[in-house]
């Protein structure tokens, strides 16, 4: 009998041989260790030869129970498919055991963007001539300008900024490349000069941004001074201050400039013009809700 322990182990194994991130792996890990506590926990279930739909079914069911969000379910519930398509790959069940296990529904959400006026205050705020300032300021342009995940910036090495363009990897180590504003071109020179005067006597670390330490930046720091720039530029309540809403905002600003579907999917690093159709529908929406306020009925009579 196969364990659900030493399945997970080797699907995490496997996951590293397809050379997912760091980031994935543990999320994965974290993911499916919680999955196998319940099966032990609520159903006595420890070994893939027990473990059927039901029991799947009924985890998702647990979650729901608790108030959890349905991207979250819907988060949980990708990384048992996962697991579970992994081990049918490799033979170890008959059948794919998720087969008939289905998404929840998750309500659309309107998606609100920063506004031109907003980008400009939230680039601006960031003014000074110190380290913090200028990294601070060139990442909050290469949100705005590149689309690029946060992870994709944070992990971004010295030699992946080329002259005109930046190699990025993507989900599954996928390389792509996007190309380099000449505004942000000067604002890398600034960068780096300001990052070396830094560092000169400190230890820094060999990626490209650094926290005022030298360490690898996260996702929280970042998260953390585009609020507060947010804040005090007074963005938009029903907007939310985040690196994901830079992407969407990208994504829409080049949509409304006119760049095709198909390219804006290759810059987003999406495997597909349906993902990247998928991701614009709530921002089509407010465009939707723009053009009809001003071609309404009443307004013409």
């Amino acid at each position: 009998m196969l364990s659900m322990k030493t399945l997970v182990q080797e699907f995490l194994f496997d996951c590293q041989v397809r050379n997912l991130s760091p980031r994935t792996i543990h999320n994965y890990e974290k993911q499916l260790n919680y999955f196998m506590r319940y099966l032990k926990e609520a159903q006595g279930v420890e070994a893939l030869e027990d473990l059927k739909p039901i029991h799947i079914k009924q985890f998702v069911v647990m979650l729901q129970g608790k108030k959890n969000k349905p991207s979250y379910v819907n988060d949980l519930l990708k990384a048992v498919k996962c697991l579970c398509a992994y081990a049918f790959d490799e033979g170890y069940t008959p059948e794919l055991l998720t087969k008939k296990v289905k998404n929840v529904k998750e309500p659309k959400v309107l998606i609100h963007t920063f506004s031109d006026g907003e980008i400009v205050r939230m680039i601006q705020f960031y003014d000074g001539s110190d380290y913090l300032s200028i990294r601070n300021r060139l990442m909050l342009m290469m949100l705005f300008d590149t689309g690029l995940r946060i992870s994709e910036i944070i992990d971004m090495k010295p030699s992946q900024i080329r002259q005109g363009y930046f190699v990025v990897y993507g989900k599954g180590r996928k390389e792509r490349v996007v190309p380099q504003n000449a505004i942000v071109s000067k604002w890398l020179m600034k960068y780096e000069r300001a990052r070396d005067s830094y560092f000169q006597y400190k230890r820094a670390g060999d990626y490209y941004f650094l926290s005022k330490n030298g360490r690898h930046l996260t996702p929280e720091a970042v998260n953390k001074f585009m609020k507060k720039a947010g804040k005090e530029v007074g963005v938009n309540p029903l907007v939310r201050v985040s690196p994901h809403t830079c992407r969407h905002t990208f994504a829409h600003q080049e949509l409304k400039n006119g760049l095709d579907l198909y390219s804006l999917s290759r810059l987003l690093g999406h495997e597909s013009v349906s993902i990247t159709q998928r991701y614009l529908e709530a921002v089509r929406d407010e465009q939707v809700l723009t053009s009809a306020r001003s071609t309404g009925v009443l307004a013409h009579l």
